[in-house]
């Protein structure tokens, strides 16, 4: 496992290890920097002899309507969340293909099948990343490669707190209404958990899902309009 802050990072890969007696190899890493998504997946393979399952989840990119954006804001978007997957996806295939058997599954939004307003950023780089994974299913299925998005809805988590801010101070409602908003477009009427999403992913990486390909699987409680 990787991510930027060390401290956060050692601190989950200590209770992970405690609560499951796992090994856990956990670097810290900027998954925009290539070269170093190059390094981790090696150390990866050194360590474990192999990777069998690649789960990418880069952080959003900030609240913003469009004329709010900056270029600059586009080309961190784009880094932070389309190219961080290619990087990964282009470093662990090949060692997926020599095995015959591989999970490449990615981690959005609800906003790849329904924007949501004042996220144009993740609505239109979030996109990019389903068009990778339809192509990466489609060009190493016959590797045994299954490529699949998971795309939660309004989840409890530290970003979804972050937004809440964000939306509260440009509407001038408190957070909880926002929250209680956001809980009420669900047909579940409620506000989604982290483990939730969780057991979505590990479903996809098993045996059990070993017929899904190419899919963006929503964790919304309903959330999404469409059908």
């Amino acid at each position: 496992m990787c991510a930027r802050k060390a401290e956060t990072l050692t601190a989950v890969a200590e209770r992970i290890r405690q609560q499951y007696k796992a090994e856990v190899l956990a670097e810290p890493l900027n998954v925009t920097d290539a070269d170093g998504v190059h390094r981790f997946v090696d150390a990866v393979v050194q360590r474990f002899g192999a990777a069998d399952i690649c789960v990418t989840n880069a952080g959003g990119p900030p609240a913003k309507g469009f004329l709010a954006t900056t270029i600059d804001d586009w080309r961190k978007a784009v880094d932070q969340n389309l190219m961080s997957t290619i990087y990964f996806a282009r470093e662990v295939i090949p060692h997926m293909q020599r095995k015959q058997w591989g999970r490449i599954i990615t981690i959005t939004s609800i906003t790849t099948k329904q924007p949501v307003s004042d996220l144009v950023l993740s609505n239109a780089v979030r996109a990019g990343v389903v068009g990778l994974v339809k192509s990466l299913s489609n060009e190493f299925g016959k590797d045994g490669i299954l490529a699949n998005n998971v795309g939660p809805g309004f989840t409890a988590t530290d970003r979804l707190k972050q937004l809440a801010k964000a939306r509260a101070a440009a509407t001038g409602k408190s957070d909880k209404e926002i929250f209680d908003s956001w809980a009420a477009d669900s047909a579940l009427k409620r506000i989604g958990e982290p483990r939730e999403v969780a057991d979505t992913i590990v479903w996809l990486a098993s045996e059990r899902a070993s017929f899904v390909t190419g899919q963006t699987i929503l964790v919304d409680g309903g959330a999404y309009k469409g059908l």
